[in-house]
């Protein structure tokens, strides 16, 4: 396989396709939750919502991105949020990350998105050098709201 492989959008058909993908990359990190059943049922929600797309590629499916659309009251438009991009280590080195980062960002572009973002760690520096060599920047509003770093935080509230 090489960069030239399908890459497409999933459909509600694909459920079970982006659940194996999901929890691949779930296992990759090293997770055990979300369950497959607990995955299964939030993409069966997610796939027919318009403001949740999942590109898939790879012929059989390897990689997927999950792309989360919102709209911005400091934009005006809808922002793109490109939740995850995961390939799996059999198919790396393909490319494969790549054409799914810039057709997401095509799937933003062709919505009129005004931006699209992600969060990264920085010590992922495969991913780091991915992201920074198709345009995306760490930005920091140092300028706008003084002279530290915005940070992003997560409050996990468990059931």
């Amino acid at each position: 396989m090489g960069p030239e492989a399908p890459l497409r959008l999933a459909g509600p058909g694909d459920v079970a396709t982006v659940t194996r993908l999901i929890a691949e990359f779930r296992d990759f990190l090293g997770g055990s939750r979300p369950d497959n059943a607990a995955i299964e049922a939030t993409v069966s929600a997610l796939i027919g919502d318009r403001s949740t797309e999942y590109l898939l590629i790879g012929d059989p499916e390897t990689g997927f991105a999950q792309i989360r659309f919102r709209l911005s009251v400091w934009t005006g438009n809808e922002d793109a949020w490109l939740e995850d991009v995961f390939v799996g280590p059999e198919a790396r080195g393909n490319g494969f990350g790549r054409a799914l980062v810039e057709a997401a960002v095509g799937r933003a572009r062709s919505r009129g998105c005004g931006r699209i973002q992600l969060d990264c760690n920085r010590d992922n520096e495969a991913a780091v050098r991915l992201y920074e060599s198709l345009g995306f920047a760490p930005v920091h509003n140092a300028q706008k709201w003084g002279d530290t770093p915005d940070l992003f935080y997560t409050l996990p509230i468990e059931g």
